[in-house]
């Protein structure tokens, strides 16, 4: 069983022998680590060739498409200007730099075209599929529900898309996902330390228990949600919710363990280094990804204090350059809380969260049809590419996040409640400003957290490793079953996925739902 065991306190012991451990078992992570690093690299070798395959393609006469025009531009600016960006066209950066600054990798590498632009992304994407396979083979100590998770990963419509542009939102996933796995990994790690005090007698020395040590993987996670809040602003978001799992994991720990006083020593040993690696590091992370701005002298409002803003008051003991990137910052707020529809921003794409665990209502980001276009069985055909959820893998969001939640609140397993967190954090803080003006690729850092729990439920279908060979037979058949359908529903998409010319009536056999269109 996964779950914890938690003894009981001494003084206290049970008159009845139960068979139940009293300390949990020796798991510490999967040991067939060969068979597992084979797995891996393999899908991650097929996700690249999705990712990687035409990546150039298309571009509107040789330059970007969608919101690439704002992008790719910027990191060109972040690659020949001294590493800061102005956006001419608008007058504002509306987003912080690291997502431009990966941009300016590829477009160093391959020059200021759809290789160079969308390069990042594209190892952005193959990367997180790698991540998923190892986070869910660690969850799961399956190396097979990790590789059920990569196949479902490289099959979801979204995160494929998002693979293969040059815009901020893979930059964003990749970096809370791989924020995760080290706190995963940190869990594994403070857990077989806890072991080691229990088997050498030290658990019960104080009320509260040991000390654990310098946790490297959990800085480590502070580093990446440094990244993803320098990429956008929604990684604020994750901070809050996975400095709350970190702690649980901690009380959980101290509980399984025989701690008398868990929740204390929580309080007393692991809070305070907790907040220091998940708050003041990723703060000092999003402030260096600024080095560039703070180093120029015509990045955007670098002097407003003695020019926009007084050089007294309150917060003139903050150095100047913190009080104009401050500034600075309050413009783009500005900015995105002006978005709204009752201020009539309304675009004909947009979507509201209660649409994205379905992907109910998708993002069209190119389209060209006409004569002018060539390649189908007709006088003229139509070339898009539609950011949509692969529907076998999306539509039963919503059944998953059930299921888990009964894991999570019933059974208490904490790995669907890992799960669930990571989704937590990349939806629900959307519901705060549902009048702002939001689409469909907010939810790409949704995507990985979905396939995850997907993953985890084909793992409770296909049953134990212990159970009968009929039960582990039909279950595995399911698995099959449903996975072929997953692939299968992303090869019909793969027209509308990669603008590939097809006809006006396969175009229209592609748009399932009326809001597809």
């Amino acid at each position: 069983m996964l779950s914890d065991a938690r003894p009981s306190p001494p003084g206290h012991e049970s008159s009845v022998t139960s068979p139940a451990p009293r300390v949990p078992l020796p798991d510490f992570g999967p040991v067939d680590r060969l068979r597992g690093w084979i797995v891996t690299l393999f899908l991650t070798a097929v996700a690249a060739i999705t990712r990687f395959t035409m990546l150039n393609y298309p571009t509107d006469a040789g330059t970007p498409v969608f919101d690439e025009k704002h992008y790719a531009p910027q990191g060109w600016q972040v690659l020949t200007g001294g590493g800061i960006e102005d956006n001419p066209g608008y007058g504002l950066v509306v987003h912080p730099p690291v997502g431009k600054q990966m941009i300016a990798i590829g477009e160093a590498l391959f020059g200021y075209n759809g290789w160079g632009w969308r390069f990042s992304a594209a190892v952005a994407g193959t990367l997180l599929v790698l991540l998923v396979i190892r986070i869910v083979r660690r969850l799961s100590r399956s190396t097979l529900i990790g590789a059920l998770a990569g196949i479902l990963m490289i099959a979801d419509g979204v995160t494929f898309v998002s693979s293969r542009l040059g815009m901020l939102d893979i930059f964003l996933a990749l970096f809370v996902v791989a924020a995760l796995g080290c706190l995963v990994v940190d869990r594994d790690q403070v857990r077989e330390r806890m072991a080691r005090v229990h088997a050498e007698g030290r658990i019960a020395v104080t009320d509260w228990g040991p000390r654990l040590g310098v946790r490297w993987w959990r800085f480590g996670a502070g580093v990446l949600l440094g990244l993803a809040c320098g990429t956008k602003w929604s990684g604020v978001y994750f901070i809050v919710f996975f400095g709350l799992l970190s702690v649980a994991f901690d009380v959980s720990a101290r509980r399984a363990y025989g701690v008398r006083r868990p929740w204390f020593g929580t309080a007393l040993r692991d809070i305070g280094p907790a907040l220091y690696a998940l708050v003041l590091v990723p703060l000092g992370v999003y402030l260096a990804t600024y080095w560039a701005w703070f180093a120029s002298e015509v990045g955007v409002d670098r002097h407003a204090v003695g020019n926009q803003i007084g050089t007294d008051g309150t917060w003139s003991f903050v150095p100047d350059a913190l009080r104009s990137l401050w500034y600075y910052s309050g413009n783009v707020l500005t900015f995105h809380s002006g978005l709204t529809n009752s201020a009539g921003n309304v675009h004909p794409w947009e979507s509201k969260p209660w649409t994205w665990p379905m992907g109910l209502r998708p993002m069209l980001y190119y389209f060209a049809d006409g004569e002018q276009v060539t390649g189908c069985d007709a006088s003229s055909c139509v070339k898009a590419i539609m950011l949509i959820g692969t529907p076998a893998l999306w539509w039963l969001a919503v059944p998953m996040l059930a299921w888990a939640l009964w894991q999570t609140l019933v059974r208490r397993d904490w790995r669907y409640a890992t799960v669930l967190t990571g989704y937590a954090a990349a939806y629900l803080p959307w519901f705060a400003t549902l009048d702002r003006q939001m689409y469909y690729f907010y939810a790409v850092a949704l995507a990985p957290f979905l396939v995850m729990g997907m993953a985890l439920v084909l793992g409770d279908i296909l049953g134990k490793a212990n159970a009968s060979l009929e039960r582990r037979s039909t279950g595995l058949l399911a698995v099959c079953l449903y996975v072929g359908l997953v692939v299968a529903n992303f090869v019909w998409l793969w027209p509308i996925l990669t603008a590939l010319p097809i006809t006006p009536e396969t175009w229209q056999q592609q748009l399932w739902l009326p809001s597809w269109r």
